[in-house]
């Protein structure tokens, strides 16, 4: 059976935040989004422990703390470990997908150019984690 998801994205780019939003609400799915600007945003908002996401979408190209940088701190985290990080980048960067899948993500969806490939990209995403059996705290 599907199920709403708790999304945290974690993307600095506004653009990049309102194509998403804009996405889930036109495909009319009822995942519930909120958003960090950062990794050590993303962190501060995990570590509290209100309302826990089922699944991250990260960047990697960010200020502060890139993703990389982020997926190290948070896999060394055995309180938020086991939360399936799905990386939604433009970076195509072969380097970057390898060091990504060695620390421990659960995807890797490289931003497509046109928008409705995207639309497509993310549906198929939300769809296979909504039927996930994920940790539910």
């Amino acid at each position: 059976m599907k199920r709403a998801l708790n999304i945290l994205l974690i993307e600095d780019d506004t653009i990049e935040v309102m194509k998403l939003n804009r996405t889930v609400s036109s495909l009319k799915l009822n995942h519930s989004i909120t958003e960090a600007n950062n990794g050590e945003e993303a962190l501060v908002k995990l570590r509290s422990g209100d309302n826990p996401p089922d699944i991250i979408l990260l960047d990697l190209n960010m200020p502060k703390m890139n993703g990389i940088e982020f997926l190290k701190i948070l896999k060394g985290d055995n309180k938020i470990n086991h939360i399936p990080i799905i990386i939604l980048t433009t970076s195509n960067n072969k380097k970057d997908l390898l060091s990504c899948y060695k620390i421990g993500i659960s995807g890797y969806i490289s931003k497509p150019l046109k928008y409705d490939d995207y639309v497509t990209k993310i549906h198929t995403t939300l769809e296979y984690w909504s039927i996930n059996e994920l940790m539910v705290f």
